[in-house]
């Protein structure tokens, strides 16, 4: 980390978003859905500060020519995000690695991030 850390600024490591986050994710004609989870209130306020539908662009380069929305599920600790058209007509013409988008959140888990310390 540069400079002290504090309360107001807290340590940070480079670390997988999966040491915080849960996920699943699948498909539904040409689009896919990644969930995302978090396990307690003070990574569910990082999570949902952190994790938006750009920063997902940059995570996921893949996505980045797609529109990709972010939906918040607050009373589940969850984001929902949906990329419109990264699974082109859907399952049956997909010719991408995974193209019923099973493994994207899994993908999305092991992508590193500036994570705070105390949610380690």
């Amino acid at each position: 980390p540069r400079g002290r850390c504090s309360r107001i600024r807290p340590c940070r490591r480079r670390a997988p978003l999966g040491l915080v986050a849960g996920a699943r994710s699948g498909d539904k004609g040409g689009s896919a859905n990644i969930g995302l989870w978090a396990r307690g209130d003070d990574a569910w306020r990082w999570l949902a500060h952190e994790l938006t539908a750009d920063r997902v662009r940059e995570l996921l380069p893949e996505t980045a020519r797609f529109p990709v929305r972010r939906h918040v599920l607050p009373n589940l600790r969850a984001l929902n995000f949906t990329v419109d058209g990264i699974l082109g007509e859907g399952v049956a013409s997909g010719a991408r690695f995974d193209p019923q988008a099973k493994a994207l959140g899994e993908w999305l888990r092991s992508r590193h991030l500036e994570i705070p310390e105390a949610l380690l």
